[in-house]
């Protein structure tokens, strides 16, 4: 198999697994820090905004590395689809489709249903549920929890750490709520 086939397969959990939990001991040794997406927005805002909001007076040189990582990680995503996109579709179970045309979704592209994740879709109420209000309740979390999923689940959680712990329990309990209970209803609108 050449290594571009390789690349534009997924990866099995027991390899993409462990790359990733190599990255916290990585960042601890290299300079003893965090792993952690959600801290890249209150770093951007130090930037970019040098208001005279107490939050964002701290030393944010000091952490510049994260933004680095994070457009690392944009800029792996923009590599990965623009070059190493798989052409194929995704194989979707036949239980999940019937399931999704239910609701309507019928036309995924790539990894997204287009009825729900679009241009024209935001302007619909769906849409705007799903994005506009997701993502509010995405960042409200995430700083209300003290940190993102990646922070708690890969970093807090490594370090043996109480609240990362618990942050994580409620990480999975929301996302069965999520799944099971609201987004039908979401759909069904």
């Amino acid at each position: 198999m050449e290594i571009l086939e390789l690349i534009r397969e997924p990866w099995p959990w027991y390899i993409a697994g462990p790359l990733v939990g190599l990255t916290v001991p990585a960042l601890l040794i290299t300079g003893n820090k965090s792993f952690g997406i959600s801290a890249s927005l209150r770093h951007t805002c130090a930037i970019c905004l040098p208001a005279n909001i107490k939050f964002f007076k701290y030393d944010w040189k000091k952490e510049i590395w994260n933004m680095f990582f994070v457009f690392g990680i944009l800029l792996g995503g923009v590599i990965a689809y623009s070059f190493l996109s798989n052409p194929n579709p995704i194989n979707i179970d036949g239980n999940l489709k019937t399931e999704l045309a239910g609701y309507g979704i019928t036309e995924i592209y790539g990894m997204l249903p287009q009825q729900l994740f679009s241009w024209e879709s935001l302007f619909t109420l769906r849409g705007f549920f799903m994005m506009v209000i997701g993502g509010f309740f995405i960042g409200f979390g995430s700083r209300y929890a003290g940190g993102c999923t990646s922070g708690h689940s890969i970093s807090g959680l490594s370090n043996l750490q109480m609240p990362s712990l618990i942050a994580t329990c409620c990480f999975f309990i929301g996302g069965l709520i999520m799944a099971n209970v609201i987004l039908p209803f979401i759909l069904s609108l």
